[in-house]
């Protein structure tokens, strides 16, 4: 963000996702907690386990699985604030970011959202560790797969900004992204 607001630069999904922030017509709040939560979600947290994680350790379960238990737990935790979080996020609209089918369909988004975060963390730790392979491989193989991660990231942040029902084109297409051969 610091980056962003010095020179209008920022890494891969964030430049997308701080673009449409300020762009017209204006965007609902939803759209942003998913812009940002997608961003940080597909192109922070792949980097933040690599980070936290040895090469050694990815290559030991039970290193692994008791990380995957506590990835777990903060999904747990995540899901359960889902509503509460909604609420709070319905205050701070102004009258028209809620269609009527939105209010329609928020038990649905409520369930949905639980989904998609569980589905897209999944697909971080895949992620992480494509990008640990790659690390193995030296700094120039890790930067492009981190490169590589940044655009589809960024295109996913892209594809969430257009107009539209964004929970119906998540239920379609997910809301993570996956490298390839991840």
């Amino acid at each position: 963000m610091e980056r962003w607001n010095e020179d209008g630069t920022a890494p891969g999904p964030w430049q997308v996702a701080f673009a449409l922030a300020g762009s017209e017509p204006r965007i609902p709040p939803i759209r942003h907690l998913l812009l940002g939560m997608n961003a940080h979600i597909n192109f922070d947290l792949p980097q933040a386990l690599l980070a936290v994680i040895t090469d050694a350790e990815f290559d030991d379960p039970g290193v692994i699985g008791y990380r995957a238990a506590d990835h777990a737990r903060i999904d747990a935790i995540l899901a359960s604030r889902v509503p509460e979080e909604d609420r709070l996020l319905e205050a701070s609209e102004q009258p028209g970011d809620r269609t009527l089918i939105d209010r329609l369909m928020t038990p649905f988004n409520r369930r949905a959202t639980t989904r998609f975060l569980k589905e897209s963390r999944a697909k971080v730790w895949r992620n992480a560790r494509a990008l640990s392979l790659a690390r193995r491989d030296g700094p120039a193989p890790l930067r492009a797969r981190v490169v590589e991660l940044g655009e589809l990231s960024a295109g996913r942040v892209a594809d969430l900004g257009r107009p539209g029902n964004v929970i119906r084109r998540l239920a379609r297409d997910g809301f993570g992204v996956s490298l390839a051969g991840a």
